[in-house]
This record gives C-alpha cells, structure tokens and sequence, in this order.
C-alpha cells in the first residue's frame, strides 16, 4: 500500500475561563465607555460575529488592570505550555503511539515570545526522546495551523518512521490593548480567544486516517499592512484591514485554482472543507467566492460559534470537529487559511 503523511490523531484544549459573548460585550463597553466614537452602535459586531463562547486563560477582571509586555508573556510562557501538553497529551493517546516513536515537535505560536521556544520544554515535560527534533515557527498568525501541517506533513518523509507532533497554542486574550481605542482592537476583542491544539502526523500507509497531497503558499506583494502585530511598549497591537472579506472575495478562486492546478486536479474535486473561521464575514467570503454552500463549512461555523478565533490553533479545532461529523468517503478536500503577509495557505488532503 502507498505510504503518504497522514493525520493520526488531533487533540485540543482550552483554558478554564468561559466567557459567554453578551458578558464580553459588556466587558468592551465598560472598558471603552467615552472613549471610541458611536461605541453603543459599534457593539453590534459583538452580536454579529456568531459566536456564543469562547475561553481565557484569566478572569474578565485581570484584563482591566493596565499589564506590561513582560508580564502578558511570562503569563504566555505558563498557560501556552500547559495547554500545549494537555492537548498533546490527548493527540498522542488518541494515535495510540508510544512517545519514542516522535521524532519531531513542530511549534506553532503568534501571541507570546519564548526562547528557548516551547517545544523544547514540551519535549522535556512528556518525556520525549532527547533527540527530538524541534521547529519553532512564530509569526504566521491563522494561517500558521494550516502552514503547521504542510511542514510536518513534507518533514514526516525524513524522519524513516518517527512521527511529527504538531502543537499551535495562542493566547490572544493576551493581545487585548486596553489603551487602543481603534475599530480593529474592538473587532479583535469581540473575536479572539485562547486555544491549544496538536495533531501527530506520520509516514505511513493511508489506511482510514487522512492523508496528506500537498501544499501551496501564496504570498499577496505589498499587503503586510492588511493584518499582523505592531510591537508597542504594553505588548502586540492588532493590525485588522476591512479589506480581508474582500480581498478573499477578489483573490481566493484563482488562489485556490492555481493550488489545484499544481496538484493535478480541479476546484470540483475538492469535495471537503476545513478552514480557518477568521470570522463570520470570512466565512461567507469563502462560500460566496468559491460557489458552495455554507453547509459545506459546518464545521468551521460550529468551532467559531463554540470557541471564536484561536488564531493557529483554530483549524485544527475545525479538523477535529470535521473528523468526528464527517463519514470518510475517499474524496478531496483542502485546508486552508488566511494570515500575515498578507498571505494563504492550503493543505490538499484526502478523507
């Protein structure tokens, strides 16, 4: 039988904060009252971001009081870590490997700074072989889940069996500026959340797992202003275009056509959907442009209403969801997100 990379087992995990979203709402109405102009009218997007929950790693009250950068990541470097090794713990128990048979951590993060970076401490908290392998990747923002699984995907082939463990652990909750009194900082904080997930892939015969085809990058010239961070003394500032739902409208069909052009096949093929749910207007962005139905993005719809926007993390929620709801039924499907760059990335699987 043909060996390909395949997805073992994905495993997720939040902090214990729940926030339902009319209490986040009232959250952001206290802290900017008298400071952004026609707020009440501007709360609506709290509403209109179709999200019922999401999760923190600290109470509503801890980010009233002014932070520094210092302190938001040393918080990151805590809660990051143990959310990290409870959703790997999940992932590996799930692959029913044993720990010696990971060759490589890959580390996925955009919301805190740590050097040594995670991995290596993932590694020594489960016990892995001290030969482990590690690749940090810091800066894709949503789209580095999806960027995750192409690299651990090309990598598993190198490693002559050992299997890659894969973890994205954001905490944008972290990112909140209570000083920026912007729309994009108000958007941010009626969508971002807090999330870990990991997912094992190996090199092995596909068998009933999901196999891994291919991947394709692009990269937008000249739109690093449409979404990222800027690095201001209380910590990473959110960088939102209103562009992005028409930037996805105007560019994602020929992305996407090119990516299947490169693969061998075409956009009707693609029969599966695992995306990123940067937010409700994205999501109808992508329904709209590529022509499908908003059924085909259930999964994605459902983990925005459950959790909001992980950054990296979130696909791999929306995997998880797709693989418990979804019969396998040997068709295309493709993984995909948007991030900083501004740029796409997209994962050509089989299910």
């Amino acid at each position: 039988m043909t060996k390909r990379p395949v997805v073992k087992a994905v495993g997720t995990a939040v902090p214990p904060y729940a926030l339902a979203q009319y209490k986040a709402r009232q959250f952001a109405a206290e802290m900017f009252d008298g400071k952004i102009k026609n707020l009440e009218k501007l709360l609506d997007i709290f509403e209109n971001a179709s999200i019922n929950t999401r999760y923190f790693a600290k109470p509503p009250a801890w980010y009233k009081e002014e932070r520094s950068f210092r302190e938001m990541n040393e918080i990151f470097a805590q809660e990051a870590l143990e959310l990290s090794l409870k959703a790997s713990r999940c992932a590996i128990e799930r692959a029913e490997i044993k720990k010696d048979d990971i060759g490589m951590v890959v580390f996925v993060s955009s919301t805190g700074i740590v050097t040594p970076s995670l991995d290596a401490k993932i590694i020594e908290e489960l016990n892995l072989p001290s030969q482990t392998k590690r690749l940090p990747i810091w800066g894709l923002g949503c789209a580095g889940g999806v960027a995750g699984v192409a690299r651990a995907a090309e990598l598993s082939l190198s490693l002559n069996g050992k299997a890659v463990l894969l973890v994205a652990a954001e905490l944008c909750s972290l990112t909140f500026q209570r000083n920026d009194y912007s729309k994009s900082n108000l958007v941010a904080t009626s969508i971002f959340a807090d999330g870990a997930a990991a997912a094992v892939i190996t090199h092995e015969p596909c068998g009933k797992k999901l196999s891994l085809y291919g991947s394709h990058s692009m990269l937008f010239q000249g739109t690093e202003d449409i979404m990222g961070w800027d690095v201001v003394d209380t910590g990473l500032k959110v960088r939102f275009s209103r562009d992005i739902p028409a930037l996805v409208r105007q560019n994602l069909p020929q992305v996407l056509s090119n990516a299947a052009n490169e693969w061998g096949i075409t956009i009707k093929d693609l029969v599966h959907y695992v995306v990123h749910p940067g937010g409700t207007k994205v999501l109808t962005a992508y329904a709209e442009s590529l022509g499908i139905s908003s059924g085909r993005l259930y999964s994605a719809q459902k983990i925005l209403n459950d959790y909001g926007n992980m950054s990296s993390a979130t696909v791999l929620f929306v995997l998880e969801r797709f693989l418990e709801v979804t019969p396998a039924t040997g068709d295309f499907g493709v993984m995909l997100a948007l991030g900083p760059g501004f740029s796409a990335e997209q994962v050509l699987f089989k299910w």
